[in-house]
């Protein structure tokens, strides 16, 4: 039997259902187990508390399957899987005439350690994030053609969190066609042209759908500055809402030129846009020298702190941003403000937010705050799967 054996008092989390297996809480490892190999996992006095999927690469040793004994890790248990979080999708009616995109399994929040699967019409994008996963990934696959019945699966496990499982990076059609260079999507109602195959994260920042939509009702009228723009979803959104203009800056110039496509797909006038392709920190303090202001700012920048290690930097960088972004603002502007870093929690991010307003000689409130969509949905015995955290902010004096 290949068997985890827990130290003493180290099974608390489990018995709360958390998923990860830190390497600190193994006492013995039993039975020679493989990288993505299933393995009972046993408190210090034996006691069957959970099967999981064993990773020796990783800090997390392990990550838990079930926490029934009696559950088999088998092709069965996969497909109900899918079938769960697919049922959970069409309960919320991610996918309807206006919207033909969303995230269909979200990993560990949705009870599959290290899968994330996101939609695109009729083409699935699949990340592969565990050893346990890599194990399992044919019948995976097999189970996602049969309960989507789409045939169009890319995998896209190009992601550094592999490297740290002991996986190398893997790029490829899994079934039917190569999707195509720009997949037309839409999402609520809007339309956009979306890179599968080389695009960040997926090709599209899905989690953001509801947030867009929400910046709308603050746009209308406003000279717009968005920053870390990408393929210019928030642009296109606020100009769809009536803003005046807006001036989008992202790094690459390839994002930029999608993204005046994605203007002229919703048949938006491209002289209500400026699109620059720069280090968004130094434009904003050219801006800033420049005296340069507008009424609304937008900033949605990368993961700036990927593990808790890199928190002290990414708080540094995101206080940056932050007082740049409080000086460029006009009287009474809005700044909307985002980390998708999971290692900065709320808490902490609020509080970079509020230094920064400090240190611009600002006052703002907050007046919303903001998160992940509802097809991103964070397992309460999993905290770590709220990683978005958005605030809209105004300035009152």
């Amino acid at each position: 039997m290949k068997t985890i054996r827990l130290k003493p008092g180290r099974e608390k989390s489990i018995l709360r259902h958390h998923p990860w297996i830190f390497s600190g809480a193994i006492e013995r490892v039993t039975g020679n187990p493989a990288a993505g190999e299933t393995v009972d996992v046993v408190d210090a006095i034996d006691n069957h508390i959970a099967k999981a999927a064993f990773s020796p690469a990783s800090s997390i040793r392990a990550r838990v399957w079930t926490f029934d004994p009696a559950e088999e890790i088998d092709a069965s248990f996969f497909s109900k899987r899918i079938d769960t979080a697919i049922s959970l999708r069409n309960n919320l009616h991610i996918f309807n005439s206006k919207n033909n995109i969303g995230r269909l399994i979200h990993a560990e929040s949705d009870d599959i350690p290290g899968l994330i699967v996101d939609r695109y019409d009729n083409q699935l994008i699949v990340q592969i994030l565990s050893a346990g996963v890599e194990i399992w990934r044919s019948v995976i696959f097999d189970a996602l053609i049969q309960q989507t019945g789409i045939k169009n699966i890319f995998e896209r496990s190009d992601v550094e969190v592999r490297k740290l499982e002991g996986l190398e990076e893997r790029v490829g059609v899994i079934s039917g066609l190569m999707p195509r260079p720009e997949i037309a999507v839409t999402e609520n109602s809007i339309k956009f042209l979306v890179d599968g195959v080389h695009g960040q994260k997926t090709g599209f920042y899905i989690d953001q759908r509801e947030n867009r939509k929400a910046m709308q009702a603050f746009a209308a009228g406003k000279d717009v500055l968005n920053c870390f723009s990408y393929t210019g979803a928030f642009s296109v959104y606020a100009l769809a809402a009536g803003a005046v203009h807006v001036t989008s800056i992202d790094s690459s110039e390839e994002a930029n030129q999608l993204a005046l496509k994605n203007l002229a797909l919703n048949n938006i006038p491209i002289e209500g846009a400026t699109q620059i392709t720069a280090d968004v920190f130094h434009e904003l303090r050219t801006m800033r020298d420049k005296a340069q202001s507008f009424d609304m700012i937008i900033l949605d920048p990368p993961k700036f702190a990927p593990t808790a290690a890199q928190v002290r930097s990414a708080a540094r960088g995101y206080k940056d941003i932050n007082l740049l972004a409080f000086k460029l603002l006009r009287p009474g502007g809005t700044l909307i403000t985002f980390s998708c870093s999971g290692g900065v929690s709320q808490d902490l991010f609020q509080k970079i937010v509020a230094d920064a307003a400090l240190d611009a000689g600002v006052e703002a409130k907050i007046i919303q705050y903001l998160t992940q969509g509802p097809d991103h949905p964070i397992g309460l015995n999993f905290p770590e799967g709220s990683y978005l955290k958005g605030l809209v902010c105004r300035i009152t004096k």
